[in-house]
Formats: structure tokens, C-alpha cells, sequence
């Protein structure tokens, strides 16, 4: 979606976002449900017109089943499943919630070292915002269940419904969030009585940062975004009782890399270690955080290298 690693690296720099908004159903009188994911989590979009091979799961099933591009092998979701399920009721019928479409319009994504086409309906247009005017997703009440991460508006009085496609993967998947804590089971505590500040807008990406930082036996507080940390940490004498940072980039308000910059900026803060945890791995978000000086950089919650790095700092 985006050209070249500069343009990249400018808009971030420039504190804005990128999000392809798109419906699920037709919106020929503008009253479809909106929605969007980030751009730097899209691969590809494409009309897939081949064969789907089908997955055992019927009409309780959010997978459709796997697609084949280009010789890969790529699980197809229905968004619309995935927003009516709910875990409380997994034997649920999904099918009405389906996308109804002939045609196959699939965003192809790829985060957290995983790639998975989501079905849709149509697509609206890539939206441009500041991340000042993208909000945290439940103060206005689109919550829908924990699924969407941030709220902004389209056009006159639309919104749109930031998803938390880490969510999704792991509803849809189940097993990688039992192996991400599976994982934790297996870090070294580290020898600390400092607290570690945590910013991150995704539930899910959220819980496994607590659950590998409580193994870790250290003290933590966490932020829905990178306004709220930045708050704290410059107020009520917090600056020395911060061990670390770990903050993820894409967050509404204000973003990781914005809080990455202004800590290095401040005199009182600029010894702080800051852990960049993203989903995304992409050369340009690397590039930048290095640019900013970020002190370690994590893709998708690795529980060693947490370790590693907090243990490192820790001890200086």
C-alpha cells in the first residue's frame, strides 16, 4: 500500500496513519457499517477466483476455508462470521453473518509472522489520519465484544471501526494463543523492583505482554495508548521508578513511535530503555525505530527476547 520505505517513514514521523476502510455488506444509501485495518498489515488486495478448499466447521466455522496464491497456501476468514461469533456460545450459526458475494474480495494480511485472507464485501477508500483524531475504540460505544481497537471518523457523521485483526487471528486460530502462553511458562524472572510501563491497543497483543512480564515476576502498569504512558511517566515522580518501556506502534491518540521520540528527546528520560513490540516486520518500521533510537525491537511478544532485553536493562 504504501510505495516506498520514505513515504513510510515520513508518515509515522509526521504522527498520521494510513487505514483502508471497507463494508461488509452493499452501501448504496451510505448505511453500511464501516471498517478498517492499517495499511502496514495489508499485503495485497485481490478478486480470487479460483478454488477455496473447504474446512471442516460448517456454519460455526469463521474460516472458509484456504485460499491458494501464488503457490501459498492462505486461510480465508469471513469477517462478518468473525464479528458475530462470540466464544461464550462457540457452537453458534455464523452463517448469517456471512458476506454475501459471488465474488471473492479478499485483503490479503500478514502481522504477527502469520498470513490470512479476510473476506469483505467492497472497498471504500484508503483514509488519512492523524493519530490524534483516531480514538480509543470503546469510549463511543463500538466496542462489538473487544474486537475493534479504535474508532475514527469517515466522512460527515460516519465512523470508522478499527479492527483488532490480532484478535481475530487468535478467535479464529485458538491454539497460537495457548502456545504464545505456553511459551511464557519457560523465561527466567528477572531480579528487578522497578516498573515496567506497557502501551498497546490490541487485547490480545496486551494480555500476552502481561502474562510473559508476570513470569518475569516483575512489576508492571499498562496503557491503552501512548497518551496515557506518557502522562504517567511525567507525572507523580514516576520517571525513576520506570525500569523499561514496551510499546507497540499503530495505537490511536498518540503512537508508539511518537512515544518513542519524545522519551529520547526529554533529558530526564532518555536513558530509558524503550522495547518497540510490533506485529508488523516490516523494513521501514525497523528502519525508524532504529532512527529513534529504540532499544530493542520485538515482533509479535517473543517471550525469550523479552527476557533478554528487560534483563539486559535491567541490570545496568
Amino acid at each position: 500500500m504504501i510505495s516506498d520505505i520514505d513515504s513510510t517513514i515520513s508518515l509515522h514521523l509526521n504522527n498520521e496513519a494510513q487505514f483502508l476502510c471497507f463494508t461488509l455488506t452493499s452501501d448504496g444509501n451510505n448505511d453500511a457499517e464501516l471498517y478498517g485495518i492499517n495499511i502496514f498489515k495489508i499485503r495485497e488486495i485481490i478478486h480470487y477466483d479460483g478454488d477455496v478448499t473447504e474446512t471442516v466447521g460448517g456454519n460455526e466455522g469463521m474460516m472458509l476455508g484456504f485460499l491458494t496464491i501464488r503457490g501459498e497456501s492462505v486461510p480465508l476468514i469471513d469477517v462478518g462470521r468473525w464479528l458475530y461469533y462470540d466464544a461464550r456460545m462457540p457452537n453458534r450459526d455464523l452463517s448469517t453473518s456471512s458476506v454475501q458475494s459471488d465474488k471473492n474480495l479478499v485483503i490479503v494480511c500478514e502481522f504477527s509472522g502469520y498470513v490470512v485472507g479476510l473476506k469483505i464485501f467492497a472497498i471504500k477508500r484508503i483514509v488519512h489520519k492523524s493519530w490524534g483524531e483516531i480514538s480509543v475504540g470503546d469510549k463511543q460505544g463500538f466496542d462489538a465484544g473487544g474486537k475493534v481497537s479504535a474508532i475514527t471518523r469517515f466522512e460527515q457523521e460516519r465512523v470508522i471501526q478499527i479492527l483488532d485483526v490480532e484478535k481475530m487471528l487468535v478467535e479464529t486460530f485458538p491454539a497460537i494463543q495457548e502456545l504464545d502462553f505456553l511459551k511464557t511458562q519457560f523465561v527466567e524472572a528477572v531480579q528487578s523492583d522497578k516498573t515496567i510501563f506497557i502501551a498497546e491497543d490490541s487485547q490480545v497483543a496486551m494480555k500476552n505482554l502481561e502474562k510473559i512480564v508476570e513470569s518475569l515476576h516483575l512489576k508492571y502498569e499498562t496503557f491503552p495508548n501512548g497518551d496515557e504512558l506518557l502522562k504517567r511517566l511525567f507525572s507523580d515522580n514516576m520517571i525513576d521508578e520506570v525500569g523499561a518501556v514496551i510499546t507497540d506502534l499503530e495505537m490511536p491518540v498518540v503512537s508508539g513511535f511518537e512515544v518513542l521520540k519524545r522519551i529520547k528527546a526529554d533529558a530526564r528520560t532518555k536513558h530509558l530503555p524503550v522495547i518497540v513490540n510490533s506485529s508488523m516486520s516490516s523494513e521501514s518500521n525497523k528502519q525508524l525505530a532504529d532512527s529513534l533510537h529504540a532499544d530493542g525491537f520485538v515482533i509479535k511478544s517473543h517471550p525469550h527476547e523479552i527476557q533478554e532485553l528487560l534483563q539486559g536493562y535491567l541490570k545496568k
